[in-house]
């Protein structure tokens, strides 16, 4: 025991670089899985993870760490996010957007590539008595210019900034009175084994919550968030028949997300 720890102490320095890589490419990772990634005890990587909060690389939370970065800003304005990955978001949009036919129920969640959806729904002049569900603010006025074609329903709830979506109180009743056909889900996080994920646990309850409510299950999410897990999960990945993704995606984690269960379109 004393020769494997001596081992584990000789290797920190490196083994601690790693780490903190890995915690900022997940966005959240837990000390079981470090620890059988990188070969060491548990006892081990909570040391380390201590050692790399003392330094500000990383922040301790219950089960593991998030990147610094995560506690003081883990989102992006809403506006400033619109632009980011703008040509993928716009195919996202317009893929997603094609799925969709008059007379039906939609849930378009809050976000960048939502917003790029909403304006993708707004643009298909020929659909009519579209009913879309929203929690975004600044999807529900990009929906507006669908009137009276769509019913633009924004639900309950408390403000929150950057995303300008509302969450609970009062979002829950709102969206449990509902059967909605399609419910688009954005996510920070799709993962094969840790399953879809968000960095905000409140809005990560709205989403699940519409996903109990849903015919059809939707990811819209570019190739940034593929293979990423954040802290708040939504659901297992077997919960939705379809991730609209587009961007510079890895074929390896493709292919899991296809073993998983997964049906792709790509944008």
């Amino acid at each position: 025991m004393r020769v494997s720890n001596t081992k584990e102490f000789a290797s920190a320095g490196p083994r601690r670089q790693q780490l903190a890589r890995l915690v900022v490419t997940r966005g959240f990772l837990r000390v079981a899985d470090a620890s059988l990634e990188l070969g060491v005890s548990e006892v081990t990587i909570r040391a380390d993870l201590s050692a790399l909060e003392l330094t500000g690389s990383v922040v301790r939370v219950h089960g593991g760490a998030m990147p610094t970065s995560a506690m003081v800003d883990p989102e992006s304005p809403l506006e400033a996010s619109v632009d980011r990955d703008a040509a993928a978001k716009l195919a996202i949009g317009r893929e997603a957007a094609a799925l969709v036919s008059s007379g039906e129920s939609v849930y378009v969640d809050a976000g960048s590539t939502a917003m790029a959806l909403a304006r993708a729904l707004v643009d298909r002049r020929e659909l009519h008595d579209v009913v879309v569900v929203t929690p975004g603010l600044t999807i529900a006025l990009a929906l507006e210019a669908a009137l009276p074609r769509f019913t633009v329903i924004v639900t309950g709830g408390t403000l929150r900034p950057l995303q300008h979506s509302l969450v609970n109180p009062f979002a829950m009743p709102m969206v449990d009175s509902l059967n909605l056909d399609w419910a688009f889900i954005g996510c920070n996080g799709i993962h094969a084994q840790r399953g879809v994920t968000n960095v905000n646990l409140p809005e990560a309850e709205i989403k699940t919550r519409v996903l109990a409510r849903s015919r059809r299950r939707v990811l819209i999410a570019d190739a940034t968030k593929l293979g990423r897990a954040d802290l708040a999960v939504i659901a297992p990945i077997v919960e939705f028949e379809t991730l609209v993704t587009a961007g510079d995606a890895e074929p390896g984690i493709l292919a899991e997300l296809t073993a998983a269960g997964l049906g792709i379109i790509r944008g």
